[in-house]
């Protein structure tokens, strides 16, 4: 194969390309950019060191008429400077023009180790192979970068074996593998999902089997591409002990290595993911907002708020800076806990910083003020934000609703769900179901059975969460018929009653007297693999009923594995039927029951 012409598929490709060809072909004066100016005795000038490739071949034109010839350093240079814009194909073109320009220097190992680069990266692993035994034919010694590149493309296709094959072949050559080298054989098997293969090369690297003898061991970079990946796939452990690896070895972790075992302690072991948070501040690194945030946020949810407000402040004293998703979240985690008077003074020191609030801001400020039931000064937080010209989201009106409902304010919950469309805002399920459970809950369950039989002809699909809302709405009206037809009606959309349907069916049955249709609501509901809860059986102790034969039934239905009571209904059955004489002897079943429990 001769490598003096291009591929056909890269001199026709692309109509920039095509045109460059065109006009250098057709233009018998060779152009000069407009930089290089030209004496009578042409002279080689060296050139920027970002080449725009539509400049690339006046470049090459210019470099093969000065005299002397430049060195093929220089043409090196050209090559180099296009591959690395990623402009494969017009450094391949350029090749192909040094060997028919049949110009006094030759292409060297170098020339060729770009060549055959610009090959892997376009894929055409066949034509970077051709270069390979171009290379060899010339007599020179394929290198690291010739090896690391051939190794690069063989993973880019998918062909792990190949790859592995010719890195045992760069070490029976005596060809000492660089940790370049290294690096894109473990960075291939990780991103190839072949964990295990990644680990073992390394482990017999660094035990020696191998034989190799590196420059030096590898970097870094190479053990936070394994770090990453095993904390990816869920192997916190071993990416702990390969961290404590590289540090006994003196190599320092780098961003990446930190950040990577950081999110995957912070559900696993919090303590030592705030620890290394810490040490990778001190060591002079800036986490990410993702890893800071990620951090606060799971301190919050586990009621660490203390140790989430030392983060945040040691992130200020270094001068780390902090985006308004930052105070977001540590704001969030405050509301949680009902400290608004924190989320205040967060708010105020973000203003004052000069970080702009966004809709996230505003919208944990008005979801802390909803959640203590201060609801005007919510409202007077989502004026503000609408006068500042930042738009609400679906969340907004969520817990607005939710708030205007809780203080029974039917009218202005309305007026605020109407006003929804005018910021292009569709609601959600959620919507509905806030909106029908306000309702039903403020005596106005008629008003929301019309709200839902209207959205239905709209072919609005509800969620199962809607119509419990409505169903346990008509219940304590009393309207148990039109209830019922409701509840019948979820069965022809598909939708499976929940534990919580049956309940609210059963409570309504029983304090209409009507003990026998809860009866058979309670059975029907374990028939169809739905175990009932610790509210559902007291439902029936409220009216006196004998609760202990459908204990028993659901033990039965539990052993069978037809059911799955949660663990609070499993301490309530186990109690009530060993304080039973009578049911002394189901004592056996209550073992296997608690023992099914066990295993949920």
């Amino acid at each position: 194969m001769s490598f003096r012409r291009s591929p056909q598929s890269f001199t026709h490709s692309g109509t920039k390309l095509s045109s460059l060809l065109h006009q250098s072909i057709q233009n018998k004066k060779q152009t000069i950019p407009n930089s290089i100016s030209l004496s009578k005795t042409p002279q080689f000038q060296s050139f920027p060191k970002t080449i725009n490739p539509n400049n690339a071949l006046d470049y090459f034109n210019y470099m093969i008429l000065v005299q002397p010839i430049p060195p093929i350093s220089s043409f090196n240079q050209l090559l180099n400077s296009i591959s690395k814009l990623k402009h494969y194909k017009v450094s391949i073109f350029i090749y192909g023009k040094m060997n028919k320009a049949h110009i006094s220097v030759s292409p060297n190992l170098i020339t060729l180790n770009i060549v055959l680069n610009c090959y892997c990266e376009l894929n055409e692993m066949g034509f970077a192979f051709g270069v390979l035994g171009l290379i060899l034919k010339r007599g020179f010694v394929p290198n690291n970068v010739t090896f690391t590149s051939l190794i690069k493309g063989l993973f880019t296709k998918n062909k792990i074996r190949e790859a592995i094959r010719l890195f045992n072949k760069l070490v029976l050559l005596g060809i000492r593998p660089h940790v370049m080298t290294y690096g894109t054989l473990i960075n291939g098997l990780c991103k190839a999902g072949k964990i295990k293969n990644a680990l073992r090369f390394h482990e017999n690297v660094m035990n020696g089997i191998l034989g190799l003898k590196f420059f030096r061991k590898p970097n870094s970079v190479c053990y936070s591409i394994l770090i990453d990946t095993l904390c990816k796939h869920g192997f916190v452990s071993k990416a702990k002990e390969l961290f404590s690896e590289m540090k006994s070895r003196r190599i320092s972790p780098d961003l990446v290595a930190y950040t990577s075992l950081i999110h995957g302690l912070v559900f696993v072991d919090l303590e030592e993911a705030k620890y290394l948070f810490v040490e990778m501040i001190d060591e002079g690194f800036c986490p990410s907002v993702m890893t800071f945030n990620l951090l606060v946020d799971v301190l919050c949810k586990r009621g660490q708020l203390s140790e989430a407000t030392r983060l945040f402040d040691l992130m200020i004293q270094k001068r780390k800076k902090l985006e308004a998703l930052s105070y977001n979240t540590l704001m969030k985690g405050y509301c949680f806990n009902g400290k608004i008077n924190e989320v205040r003074d967060l708010y105020t020191l973000m203003v004052d910083e000069g970080i702009e609030p966004d809709v996230g801001t505003y919208n944990v400020l008005i979801d802390g003020y909803i959640k203590i039931r201060r609801v005007e000064e919510a409202i007077l937080i989502y004026n503000q934000m609408i006068n500042g010209n930042i738009m609400p989201t679906k969340f907004t009106y969520n817990a607005l609703l939710t708030g205007l409902f809780q203080k029974g304010d039917v009218l202005s919950a309305q007026k605020l769900f109407n006003e929804m469309p005018l910021h292009d805002l569709t609601p959600s399920s959620c919507t509905y179901n806030i909106l029908i459970n306000g309702l039903c809950k403020n005596d106005c369950v008629l008003q929301a059975l019309e709200l839902v039989q209207t959205l239905e002809k709209k072919g609005v699909e509800l969620g199962r969460n809607a119509y419990n809302s409505l169903i346990d709405g008509l219940c304590k009206a009393g309207r148990m018929d039109t209830a019922w037809d409701v509840y019948t009606k979820l069965f022809v959309k598909g939708l499976k009653p929940s534990v919580v349907t049956y309940t609210i069916m059963i409570h309504g049955f029983c304090s209409k007297g009507l003990i026998k249709m809860a009866d058979d609501l309670f059975f029907e509901m374990m028939d169809n693999g739905c175990a009932p809860n610790v509210v559902t059986f007291n439902a029936f102790m409220r009216k006196g009923i004998n609760i202990a034969p459908k204990m028993v039934e659901l033990v039965s239905k539990t052993v069978e594995g037809k059911v799955d009571p949660d663990a609070s209904t499993v301490s309530l059955v186990v109690d009530s039927l060993s304080k039973d004489e009578k049911y002394r002897k189901y004592l056996d079943m209550h073992f296997m029951f608690r023992k099914s429990a066990n295993h949920q």
